[in-house]
C-alpha cells in the first residue's frame, strides 16, 4: 500500500527489491528478510571443453597452467538504505521541487437548505466560479483538483477537494477564494490534511505512486483516504527488519490489481506522518485488501490509521446538487 513507509504498494511486483547498484534482488518467499536472506546469483561455472584426440596427444611443448579467474565478482551494494534518515552520512537537505497535496473536507450548515431555492442557486454558481478560478493558474504551478462527495458515507463531512500543487501557498489561495463566497459562510472544515510527495525508501519505482514529482490522481470511481502514524518502535528497527516486513506487506497486496495507491508524507507539516489514498472502482476489493494486510507483521507497528474516508468521485455541480 510508489512509493512508501506504511501501506502496500499495490501496483508493484510482489517481491523485487533494488540494490544500490540498480540490480534486482529477488526476496525470499517468506517476505521476511534478514541481511543475507536473499537469492543472489552465483558466478557462472565455466566447464572445460572435452579435449579432442589431437589435443590429448602427448606434446613436447611445456604445459600451460590453467588460467584462473581474476577474482570474485564485484560485490554489490546493500539491498536496503542503511541510513534512511541521512543522520549517519549527514545527507544534505533536498530542496528540489515537490508536489504538495491537500485533502480538504467540508461540512454544510443545514441552515443553507432552508434558504429560498433561487438564493441557493445563486450561491452555488458563485461557489463553482471560485473553484474554477483556482485552476486558472500558469501551467508551471502544477495545480490539479479532484472533487468527491462524502454524502451518505460520512456523517461529519459532505464533500472533499483533493488539491495538488508545487507550493503550499496554493492551498491558502484556494481556501481564500471559497471563504469570500456566500456559500463559504455555511461551510466548516472538520478535516484538512496536508502532505507532500517523495520517493519511498522501500520500493524503487511505482508508477504514479510517489516515485517522482507527480502522481496520477483520481483515476477510479472511489477514493479511500486515511491519515497514518507508525509507532516509535518501527523507527527503532534495523533497516533490514523494516525492509523485510515491507516486502511481506507488498507481497500480500500483489494480487489486488484493481487498487491504486498514492502515499504522501506529512512529517512536521501536519499531525499525521503519512496520508494514504487508494483509487479504485471496486470497494469490495479494497475491503479484502485491508483485511489481508491486518495479518502482516508490519501492521503490528501501526499506531493510528483513522479516520477513514470513503469518497465518491463527483463533479462540483454534482456535489452542490447533493448538498441541497
Amino acid at each position: 500500500m510508489s512509493s512508501s513507509d506504511n501501506v502496500p504498494h499495490v501496483e508493484t511486483e510482489a517481491v523485487p527489491s533494488v540494490g544500490a547498484s540498480g540490480v534486482l534482488d529477488k526476496a525470499a518467499p517468506s517476505g521476511r528478510l534478514g541481511e543475507d536472506s536473499t537469492y543472489r546469483a552465483s558466478p557462472p561455472v565455466r566447464s572445460s571443453p572435452t579435449p579432442s584426440s589431437a589435443e590429448s596427444a602427448p606434446s613436447n611443448a611445456p604445459e600451460t597452467p590453467p588460467s584462473r579467474p581474476a577474482g570474485p565478482p564485484a560485490r554489490r551494494g546493500p539491498m536496503v538504505d542503511l541510513d534512511p534518515s541521512g543522520q549517519v552520512s549527514q545527507r544534505e537537505p533536498d530542496r528540489s521541487q515537490r508536489q504538495y497535496l491537500n485533502y480538504a473536507f467540508y461540512k454544510l450548515d443545514p441552515a443553507f437548505r432552508r434558504l429560498p431555492k433561487l438564493e441557493q442557486a445563486e450561491m452555488k454558481a458563485e461557489f463553482a466560479r471560485a473553484v474554477d478560478m483556482w485552476l486558472e493558474a500558469p501551467p508551471e504551478a502544477g495545480r490539479i483538483l479532484r472533487t468527491y462527495s462524502t454524502v451518505g458515507t460520512r456523517a461529519d463531512a459532505d464533500f472533499m477537494f483533493w488539491r495538488m500543487g508545487f507550493s503550499v501557498d496554493d492551498f491558502n489561495a484556494a481556501q481564500g477564494l471559497i471563504n469570500r463566497t456566500r456559500l463559504g459562510g455555511y461551510l466548516t472544515q472538520p478535516y484538512n490534511m496536508v502532505a507532500m510527495q517523495k520517493r519511498s525508501q522501500y520500493v524503487n519505482r511505482i508508477d504514479g505512486s510517489g516515485h517522482g514529482l507527480e502522481l496520477l490522481p483520481g483515476e477510479g470511481k472511489y477514493l479511500f483516504v486515511y491519515p497514518f502514524i507508525k509507532t516509535r518502535a518501527w523507527y527503532d528497527l534495523s533497516p533490514h527488519a523494516r525492509q523485510g516486513m515491507m516486502d511481506e506487506h507488498i507481497y500480500a497486496a500483489g494480487p489486488f490489481k484493481g487498487v491504486r495507491l498514492n502515499t504522501s508524507y506529512s512529517y512536521g507539516i501536519d499531525d499525521q506522518e503519512f496520508i494514504v489514498a487508494f483509487d479504485s472502482d471496486f470497494p469490495q476489493e479494497f475491503v479484502d485488501l485491508v483485511g489481508r494486510l491486518r495479518y502482516t507483521e508490519a501492521s503490528l507497528y501501526t499506531l493510528r490509521d483513522v479516520p477513514m474516508f470513503t469518497c465518491l468521485k463527483r463533479t462540483v455541480d454534482e456535489i452542490l446538487h447533493d448538498l441541497a
